[in-house]
């Protein structure tokens, strides 16, 4: 069994290298039962997830994750995950991979994967809601698939997102931190989400023609990041239909409140992938990509990681 720790699965991971694995995963038939949830002790703040995934090439994986909403104010990051990958011949443990940089960089990925389909190709300003460790990944992963030259940071301390901007001095674009979420939400192509908000943060009304919002931090029914008008707005699109119909609070609450239907999901990134959808409809579109994470990214990633090492 090898163990591969954070800066082997960094090293194997690079963006581009890394959507296009996700693209033929999502192509492929690999299966994944939904993910279990597990409230520790009956405390929706600590959560225990269960991620399993099989695929046609003998080898089966399952990442481990827990989730802390209360460890970010203690100075801890709030997801900690492993990945075990299996031998799909005789079940033995084949490797064991860091979860938490495998997670970041596959929802990086799977996110510009995403924006590659529904964000229009001439998409130059970035905001980034959120500065947790999620949010360099989202900035580089769509700094790669579209000519962003500007980035806004938000967050809720105005020190963290300044704290993110000086981490990412060098990659490319003009990249700033600002206290005002509305105004740079108007003012973006592309709006990424990467909180443990359980409130809305984006509203319906401020979104435009032509913009594209994804939704990636919130992964359980009491989480939002926008409101249901966002969603009515917006052409709808998910990771994978069945786990956002379970998982994603945006999905659930604009259902229950009538303002979204479930026919009105226009598609998810298997049928993206796949050419079943097109996409984007026009340049005039409001496009909404809904993610809670899916176990085929991480079984895409991991074989990816095994696959280097073996290079």
């Amino acid at each position: 069994m090898k163990y591969f720790d954070q800066a082997a699965v960094a090293a194997a991971l690079p963006p581009g290298k890394l959507i296009e694995a996700l693209r033929e995963a999502f192509r492929s038939d690999t299966q994944a039962p939904p993910r279990a949830h597990h409230a520790l002790n009956g405390s929706e703040a600590r959560t225990l997830l269960l991620m399993p995934a099989w695929d046609s090439s003998h080898r089966f994986g399952v990442k481990l994750v827990s989730v802390f909403a209360d460890n970010p104010a203690r100075g801890l990051p709030a997801v900690n995950a492993c990945y075990v990958l299996f031998d799909g011949e005789d079940g033995s443990v084949c490797a064991v991979l860091d979860g938490n940089e495998l997670t970041l960089r596959r929802t990086g990925a799977a996110s510009a994967l995403a924006s590659g389909y529904l964000s229009r190709p001439d998409s130059s300003k970035l905001l980034m809601v959120g500065c947790g460790a999620l949010a360099p990944h989202l900035i580089r992963s769509h700094c790669y698939i579209r000519p962003i030259d500007s980035v806004r940071i938000w967050g809720r301390s105005i020190d963290r997102a300044r704290d993110l901007v000086h981490d990412l001095a060098g990659l490319g674009p003009r990249i700033e931190a600002t206290d005002d979420l509305r105004s740079a939400a108007q003012w973006a192509d592309i709006i990424s989400c990467a909180t443990l908000a359980t409130e809305p943060l984006i509203q319906g009304d401020w979104l435009h023609a032509g913009q594209h919002l994804e939704l990636v931090g919130s992964f359980k029914a009491g989480m939002r990041e926008a409101d249901a008008a966002a969603l009515q707005r917006s052409d709808v699109f998910v990771d994978m239909r069945a786990s956002a119909m379970a998982d994603a609070g945006e999905i659930l609450h604009a259902l229950n409140a009538g303002s979204l239907l479930p026919a009105d999901i226009r598609g998810d990134l298997r049928d993206l992938a796949r050419g079943k959808h097109a996409g984007r409809g026009s340049a005039q579109s409001i496009t909404l990509f809904k993610s809670v994470g899916h176990a085929l990214e991480d079984l895409a990633a991991a074989q990816l990681v095994v696959a280097h090492a073996r290079r």
